[in-house]
């Protein structure tokens, strides 16, 4: 008994055993996934899928590589593929000799729902990157006092490009003449009185005498260790030094010289990219983030900007990775009016709307798709997005909710004109139950609609991807879009005709009448986002649609309510792009064991949004490393 008592207290200390919600621990889950690999995925891929994903790879899928080792990296991405095709009904296609059941296909994608038990403890590799060109500003504005207009020149990053860890030979260009203008504006120039930042940055002149070079020292440390977020190495010192030294050798003064050193930590490899603590606390594979680099993982991820003086001296302290103190500081940031950057950093990407401000409209169709009512429309996600955190709001708010934020522009979409003035953003209470949440709200819709008319299957796909975390299998190639349709009969089709003739081809069939019924549903909505009741050739709209579990509606308000129903699958959805936007990566493998872990600790506090940023900051994937493998 005492030998038991022993054992559950260490777990529960150590928690190097997890427990999913049937009551399994991770070697019982690991077991049964083992067996039925071996017993039910085996025999279904050789049965069904070996012909043509077997000793090679067709379509980016090898099961057959994937089945011989199924707790490879790769192999969930393949499995995840196939289970997408054969929930659909796409793989095997239509004309292979044997097809599975309802049954088996149903069991098929469950089965592949437990693989994550395959992989081993491990929280991925920390993701070197780039700070991106909003983090770039904010933090020169933060540490520097410069507007943060000063990185307008920096070209915006494409999807994903915060992620790499490289710099163009015109990127470093670009930042060593904002390090130069940076400079210029903390430096006063000869002869001038010294600037407060200075005066903070370099202290006061030194006196006569003054051991100048090791005044240097001193303030590279000071200057490496609010840029680096870390202290530096003596390494790291020693070059800052050896600039400053250079600039001395060629008769640079003193305040000069250190100008020279202060431009050579701006265009730094530690001060440009986020990077894990250079000796790990470990001797293992698996390190935790040491104080200083949980402390930028942090407030990068809330506020798009350094660590501020009380994350810093935390992280000084070597108490920011104690649990309590890192909850906490989760609220503290939270609560700061610079969280709304969580919105231009992930929400954005999230709904998909950071492509809004570049996307094309027929402006014959469209006049009304202005610059202004752009920024209008991107206000009102930002606007909204930021009140369901500051509100921790439950996540159906998302889809389902009352009130919005409008401004004269934005209200005349919604059929508000008159009760709406002037440019400025205001909270708005809606009665139309077809609208509030992001499905009725003008970004989203105007961003899954095409330059001169809305589309039923982007809307769908956005759905299914975007809100509920659905995996929807790629379209096949060649495929023609609607207008390009070669039939006698199209004309005097509705779109939803239009859109339908594409379950005539057996290749578009399985997918689309999963997605297009879904979009359907949105359809009363044109391209900006504004209510109409009859289509661009007088025909009335038909909402009418069903979710893929059946479940049938014929507004937008009855979807709404039918996704409000399901807050699990949307809590799961946002907290596992919210993880992957954090560490910087796909999931896969042991990542889903966690966010299992998480979800139940979510659903305790009813789903709501700010739950779901705590649990995937305190999470052991936001606060560990893989360090070797």
């Amino acid at each position: 008994m005492v030998r038991g008592l022993f054992i559950s207290t260490l777990i529960s200390l150590t928690g190097f055993i997890a427990v999913d919600a049937t009551g399994m621990d991770e070697a019982a889950l690991r077991a049964d996934a083992q067996k039925m690999f071996k017993e039910k995925v085996g025999p279904f891929v050789e049965k069904y899928c070996a012909r043509c994903h077997g000793s090679r790879a067709k379509a980016g899928i090898n099961l057959q590589s994937a089945v011989k080792n199924p707790s490879g990296e790769s192999a969930i991405l393949h499995f995840k593929k196939a289970a997408a095709n054969v929930k659909v009904h796409d793989m095997p296609p239509e004309d292979a000799a044997k097809q599975p059941t309802d049954e088996e296909r149903r069991q098929f994608v469950k089965w592949i729902g437990k693989h994550k038990y395959l992989a081993p403890r491990d929280p991925g590799a920390f993701v070197i990157r780039r700070l991106t060109k909003t983090e770039y500003a904010n933090t020169l504005r933060d540490l520097y006092g410069v507007d943060p207009s000063i990185a307008e020149s920096l070209p915006d990053e494409v999807v994903g490009e915060g992620f790499l860890n490289s710099i163009s030979a015109l990127q470093s260009e670009q930042f060593l003449g904002i390090a130069n203008r940076v400079v210029a504006q903390v430096v006063a120039p000869e002869g001038k009185a010294p600037t407060a930042v200075q005066k903070r940055l370099f202290g006061e002149a030194p006196t006569e005498g003054a051991d100048l070079r090791k005044a240097a020292r001193d303030i590279a440390r000071s200057l490496a260790r609010d840029a680096y977020r870390r202290p530096p190495t003596d390494a790291e010192l020693a070059v800052l030094v050896d600039v400053y030294d250079l600039g001395r050798k060629n008769e640079l003064n003193h305040k000069a010289a250190l100008g020279l050193m202060l431009k050579a930590v701006l265009v730094s490899p530690q001060f440009l990219f986020i990077t894990p603590a250079g000796e790990p606390e470990s001797k293992g594979n698996i390190a935790q983030l040491d104080n200083f680099q949980l402390a930028s993982r942090l407030s990068y991820l809330l506020w798009s900007a350094p660590p501020d003086a009380e994350l810093a001296a935390l992280a000084n302290k070597g108490e920011l990775r104690k649990p309590g103190v890192l909850r906490a500081q989760v609220g503290r940031l939270l609560q700061d009016a610079r969280s709304r950057a969580l919105f231009d950093g992930f929400g954005a990407q999230w709904l998909g709307i950071n492509k809004l401000a570049g996307q094309v409209f027929d402006p014959k169709k469209f006049p009304q798709m202005t610059p202004t009512l752009r920024t209008a429309m991107i206000d009102e996600a930002r606007l909204f997005f930021s009140s369901i955190v500051s509100e921790n709001k439950s996540v159906v708010q998302f889809v389902n909710s009352d009130y919005t934020f409008l401004n004269e522009p934005l209200a005349k979409v919604y059929g508000l004109g008159q009760s709406v003035r002037g440019p400025k953003m205001r909270r708005v209470k809606l009665t139309n139950p077809n609208r509030g949440g992001i499905l009725g709200m003008p970004a989203t819709l105007a961003t899954t609609s095409f330059p001169n008319r809305t589309s039923p299957v982007n809307r769908g796909v956005w759905v299914l991807e975007q809100i509920l975390g659905e995996r929807v299998p790629p379209p096949p190639a060649d495929i023609p879009e609607l207008e390009e349709q070669e039939h006698k009969d199209v004309k005097g089709l509705t779109l939803r005709q239009l859109t339908e003739r594409h379950q005539s081809e057996a290749t578009c069939r399985n997918c689309h009448k999963i997605l297009d019924p879904i979009g359907f549903g949105l359809e009363n909505f044109d391209a900006i986002g504004r209510w109409r009741d009859k289509n661009n050739e007088g025909l009335p709209i038909d909402s009418a649609g069903q979710l893929p579990d059946g479940k049938k509606f014929s507004t937008p308000a009855e979807l709404k309510r039918l996704l409000a129903q399901r807050e699990a699958d949307l809590a799961r959805n946002l907290t596992e792009r919210l993880m992957a936007y954090a560490l910087g990566r796909q999931l896969g493998g042991y990542d889903d064991v966690v966010i299992d872990q998480l979800m139940v600790k979510i659903a305790k506090d009813n789903y709501r949004v700010r739950a779901i940023i705590a649990e995937v900051i305190t999470s052991y994937l936001f606060t560990h490393r893989r360090i070797k493998g």
